[in-house]
């Protein structure tokens, strides 16, 4: 199973401190609607550089992994 950003208020363009400025009502991250618009900040641009197994003994393809590059097996970095 793969995982994906969702279509959640939180990554909407119209949310600001768990408020929607397009319906101005207070939504979580489990409310969507038809007026979602996509964060601009937000890039799901995966490739070897993001990829929390790049360069590591846990990478699939370690002699062809490099920037830019994807397989099937990328794995986003962990952030604090």
């Amino acid at each position: 199973m793969s995982i994906r950003l969702g279509n959640s208020c939180m990554n909407c363009d119209r949310f600001k401190d768990n408020y929607c400025k397009k319906h101005e009502t207070s939504v979580g991250y489990q409310h969507t609607c038809d007026s979602f618009k996509m964060k601009a900040a937000i890039k799901n641009e995966p490739n070897c550089l993001n990829c929390g197994r790049y360069q590591s003994p846990t990478c699939a393809n370690p002699k062809k992994a490099a920037p830019g590059m994807l397989c099937n097996h990328w794995a986003p970095q962990a952030t604090a």
